[in-house]
């Protein structure tokens, strides 16, 4: 895979065409109404780079990506199966969760880590509830909805969240800026000794303690919610650069207890 490639067989990615938000939804108005299966290619093929977005986020190794990207693209197709046209919504913006919740659900179920089966029910109900509020909203619900509706607290939501998450280097970056970068491996220590991993899980929840309501609310939608920094900012209505220093500033709050 090439830095700014994702390589997938059978598909040269940098020819793929997108189609804007207003297309996109003109062919699937098109492919409800009449069900032409030119029309349902035209939409797959103009949105597969959404998929591909997220591939490389996820995907490490070229056949990985290649695995990924099926999975994605069944997410995508169900989006468009699902997809409520009455919703003042992008496309894209209810397609992304849908594709990222299948590579996250394919990830769980491959993972060779052991995870309890109660964690592993929370994030199947958590998964299965969450599919459900964006097919009738068209957005993600928060964790305290969710901890509210499956009557369970806001650690056992993120616990659930977790595995789901595919298992990440110890060498790739938190936070990059051209002055300072953070990287996992500065935050997790190379001690598997239980007492320390202890110590590291206590000393995070005191850092999110010491963190402000808003740069809280960043650091769970960033890195339990797999949200970007454009996704915060239409969120709170600020600009990327301000949800950007305020991430900067949670993770450099951070670092300092996990020292």
């Amino acid at each position: 895979m090439g830095k700014n490639k994702v390589e997938i067989v059978g598909i040269d990615t940098n020819k793929l065409k997108v189609l804007s938000s207003e297309q996109s939804l003109e062919y699937l108005k098109k492919y409800r109404q009449e069900g032409n299966k030119e029309d349902l290619d035209i939409l797959v093929n103009g949105n597969l780079k959404l998929v591909l977005s997220i591939v490389n986020k996820y995907g490490k190794r070229s056949e990985q990506c290649n695995d990924l990207f099926q999975i994605g693209s069944l997410g995508l197709l169900k989006a468009i199966e699902n997809f409520d046209l009455d919703l003042d919504v992008k496309f894209s913006t209810y397609a992304v969760p849908m594709i990222e919740g299948e590579i996250r659900r394919y990830l769980r179920d491959s993972t060779m880590l052991r995870i309890s089966r109660q964690i592993k029910d929370t994030a199947y109900h958590y998964m299965k509830e969450k599919e459900k509020y964006i097919n009738e909203f068209g957005i993600s619900p928060t964790n305290e909805y969710m901890a509210k509706k499956l009557n369970v607290n806001l650690y056992q939501i993120q616990e659930a969240i977790e595995s789901t998450l595919p298992i990440s280097s110890l060498s790739e970056p938190l936070y990059n800026d051209f002055d300072q970068s953070i990287l996992l491996q500065d935050v997790v220590s190379d001690n598997n000794q239980s007492y320390e991993k202890m110590i590291n899980h206590l000393s995070l929840n005191q850092g999110l303690e010491a963190l402000n309501a808003m740069e809280r609310d960043i650091i769970n939608k960033r890195y339990y919610e797999g949200k970007s920094q454009v996704e915060i900012a239409k969120y709170y209505k600020i600009s990327q650069a301000q949800v950007s220093r305020l991430e900067k500033n949670a993770l450099s709050t951070l670092k300092k207890f996990l020292i």
